[in-house]
């Protein structure tokens, strides 16, 4: 029996979607389940299309989310020699004809199927033709000989078995006029010489199977075991497409979202092992089998994503989660100073209450962050003489404070609440507007002890100064 082994492969032409992130997952997961291998395979054919900084977007997506694959990226360029070879045999050997039909007869034909409201299959018309009818002036194009009797079983790991009109599909092109090789006849090669066992891949594929099973046969290949995922949907039931906001890794990476919750997203989508939710990577590898993924398309969901982050925020070792808040920033916002790293460490447990991104920590934090306070205006107003009066009297008492603890400022706010005849929020609110800048934020006693003596008596005394 054969090692396991499977592939992801995406074409460099943009940003990874998150349905291939998906289809990478499961591919990757299923390898590693039977011990296998799980390879990536760049499809860079399409040279208009196809750059460098796509292919290095999408290795350091995979890398971001965990998936590592075995060995170097398969570059598919490099192997369109044998993909023409491969053709040029199905040529030789009667599986695959010359079509020498102009681009306006082809147009004509489609045109025809438009009329009649029915799907454009090419009419063969060069299929069973001599090369001496051939015109001189057409560079021909390459067709593969498709069966037109019968029908065509294929049995789905997942769909189960899937049965198709032979009849339905055409001739397809497996060389252009210019000589080169069409995605079918390329990914059926490469499929061939990667020894690939299990190919697993959305369900929008399935009519490309069935061609590449064809080209499988006419070369007396062994046939891979062939698995079609359900594609990935938006909330409203649409396919889901890389117009669609937040369909791409990075818009998810750019909102704060931590790999793991984001892996353990995409695993539950569509796919479920009894009533588990959350899986460790371990987890995820020991469970993770075909038979547990629907057959019906999932919703991506945005609320369920940040429940799911939201959980492995409060959950997550700190010391790790402010190695992934420091990255966060890094790269998106602005790097958290030495001086200020800390403190923010220091502070997590409660920065992290009600955060449901990274970037929602980070927005917490904000008053650590930065040297200056940013007052809300509109906050700002709501500091009167009495709320200055409380507070200039809170700054007499903090002064007198040797060691800071959440005992002692607790105890001068109660007394300031008897002394003034006020609530907590008298006190509070003022006091977490003169040093963070907003009414909103954590709770007054985690402010002062993330900030500390000297920082909070900097703050108090810059803005007792101002008048109104």
């Amino acid at each position: 029996m054969k090692k396991v082994a499977t592939r992801f492969a995406p074409s460099p032409t943009g940003a990874l979607h998150i349905g291939g992130v998906r289809t990478a997952l499961f591919n990757w997961l299923y390898s590693k389940n039977h011990n296998g291998k799980f390879y990536l395979r760049v499809e860079d054919t399409d040279k208009e299309r196809s750059k460098d900084e796509f292919k290095d977007q999408i290795i350091q997506s995979l890398k971001w989310i965990g998936i590592n694959y075995d060995g170097e990226e398969y570059i598919q360029s490099k192997k369109v020699d044998d993909h023409i070879k491969v053709a040029n045999e199905l040529l030789k050997n009667g599986n695959a004809y010359k079509c020498y039909c102009s681009s306006e007869e082809i147009e004509e034909q489609k045109k025809r199927a438009r009329q009649k409201k029915i799907p454009y299959i090419y009419d063969r018309k060069w299929r069973d033709k001599k090369e001496s009818d051939a015109p001189k002036d057409i560079k021909p194009v390459i067709r593969f000989k498709s069966k037109i009797d019968g029908t065509s079983i294929l049995k789905d790991l997942v769909q189960g078995d899937v049965e198709i009109d032979n009849n339905t599909i055409e001739d397809f092109i497996i060389l252009r006029n210019d000589g080169t090789p069409t995605y079918n006849l390329s990914a059926s090669v490469d499929d061939h010489q990667m020894n690939m066992t299990h190919i697993i891949r959305g369900d929008d594929h399935k009519i490309n199977t069935f061609k590449q099973i064809q080209i499988y046969q006419a070369m007396k290949w062994e046939l891979p075991s062939f698995a079609h995922i359900p594609l990935i949907h938006t909330i409203e039931g649409k396919k889901l497409s890389k117009r669609d906001q937040a369909s791409t890794l990075d818009d998810y990476s750019k909102i704060g979202i931590m790999p793991d919750a984001l892996r353990n997203y995409l695993l539950r989508l569509g796919w479920s092992y009894k009533d588990k939710e959350i899986f460790t990577l371990e987890e995820s590898i020991k469970f993770f089998n075909l038979e547990g993924i629907g057959k019906s398309p999932s919703k991506l969901d945005m609320s369920r994503i940040l429940s799911m982050n939201e959980h492995y925020i409060k959950n997550i070792n700190e010391n790790d989660l402010f190695t992934q808040l420091t990255e966060y920033c890094k790269l998106y916002k602005s790097e958290i100073q030495s001086d200020k790293k800390d403190k923010i460490k220091k502070s997590l447990t409660f920065l992290k209450n009600k955060a449901k991104t990274l970037e929602d920590i980070f927005n917490n934090g904000q008053y650590i962050i930065k040297d200056e306070v940013d007052f809300n205006k509109d906050d700002l107003k709501l500091i009167d003489d009495k709320a200055r009066k409380v507070i200039s009297d809170f700054n007499t008492q903090f002064k007198k404070i040797d060691l800071l603890s959440r005992e002692i400022l607790e105890a001068i706010v109660n007394d300031l609440i008897k002394s003034h005849d006020i609530n907590f929020k008298g006190v509070g609110q003022p006091l977490r507007i003169m040093l963070t800048g907003s009414k909103f934020g954590p709770g007054i006693y985690d402010i002062i002890l993330s900030l500390g003596k000297e920082e909070v008596q900097k703050r108090l005394n810059n803005i007792l100064k101002i008048k109104n």
